[in-house]
């Protein structure tokens, strides 16, 4: 029917009739909520590229992990600053590193919390490579068993979802057999399977101090000119073991997430990353934009592309909104 029978505004005319007929809702449960972790006591330090977020000492993190699971968060995500760094990242696979000391704080203040570690060398070495790097080529075979022993550091700490940021080839599959054969068949695997080399990493790199002392990582993460390229990588993932897909970054490719989504049956998730938060942030300060409804807009598009769900800085003020 066309004009006048056809009336599309009659069902916009109140909150409620908006709210009745709205096709993409949004809750708390479809966040997870990224935490930096540093070695030390009683650190709260604020992260001066990303307005609100902070870097938290094992001893606070469970107190935010507690913050946010009051809110309806129902996970986290966890990334690692330690005080020493190398060549080969060692301290990404201590046992009683940061990351695994902030495992065992969460899962001790908050039980229920799902936990999610990031899995990668990059925060780790002094040169910022995700992998070991010889004569100024990241490694791609040397670098998994590192990220093995990584990987199993964080599950025997009590992690229940790693999630390999690396973009090696062969990562899922190979970790998947060392988690295995360590009778921890029941950690997921959540796969950055789709992550691009964006400019939108700044802030993050800040956050993590893992900027590349040389060169770049356009070797190793994909090219954003590149579209089909992102769903071989999701079908090697998937193929390899992954219980979880991810899609990264999240609002600049959205087209990415629906081909994703329509293409697997497994769980996707999305990362709207850290310069999209803080531009978003940005923006709002100078009052171009009204923070929270850009927070939220941001937000909806990314689920209405097809992620099950969201990792997001946005994660606590975005569920305070909602509730």
């Amino acid at each position: 029917m066309s004009y006048p029978a056809s009336r599309p505004r009659r069902l916009r005319k109140t909150p409620a009739l908006r709210a009745l007929v709205r096709e993409t809702v949004l809750r708390p449960a479809d966040f997870v909520y990224p935490l930096f972790v540093v070695q030390g006591r009683g650190i709260k330090q604020p992260i001066s590229s990303m307005p609100g977020q902070m870097r938290f000492s094992p001893d606070l993190i469970g107190e935010e992990a507690r913050r946010a699971w009051d809110l309806g968060i129902p996970a986290v995500l966890l990334f690692g600053i330690p005080e020493h760094k190398d060549a080969v990242g060692s301290s990404a696979y201590h046992k009683d590193g940061v990351v695994p000391q902030a495992v065992r704080a969460i899962a001790k203040a908050v039980p229920q919390m799902v936990i999610m570690t990031d899995v990668c060398l990059c925060e780790y070495t002094d040169h910022g490579h995700c992998g070991l790097v010889e004569k100024g080529e990241v490694m791609n075979d040397a670098t998994l068993e590192l990220l093995g022993k990584q990987a199993l550091a964080h599950a025997q700490a009590g992690a229940h979802v790693i999630a390999p940021s690396d973009m090696m080839d062969g990562r899922v599959g190979y970790l998947r057999e060392e988690l295995d054969d360590e009778g921890l068949d029941q950690v997921a695997i959540m796969a950055y399977s789709v992550k691009y080399a964006s400019a939108f990493y700044g802030p993050f790199r800040e956050a993590a101090e893992s900027t590349p002392a040389f060169g770049d990582r356009q070797s190793y993460q994909m090219d954003p000119a590149n579209h089909y390229e992102a769903l071989r990588e999701a079908v090697l993932d998937e193929e390899e073991g992954a219980d979880i897909l991810m899609v990264k970054p999240a609002g600049p490719y959205l087209d990415i997430v629906r081909s994703v989504r329509d293409q697997t049956d497994l769980p996707l998730a999305a990362y709207q990353v850290s310069g999209e938060y803080s531009m978003i942030h940005a923006a709002a300060e100078r009052g171009w934009l009204d923070l929270d409804r850009a927070m939220a807009e941001s937000l909806v598009g990314i689920k209405r592309a097809g992620a099950d769900f969201i990792i997001t800085y946005f994660a606590p003020r975005m569920a305070a909104l909602l509730k």
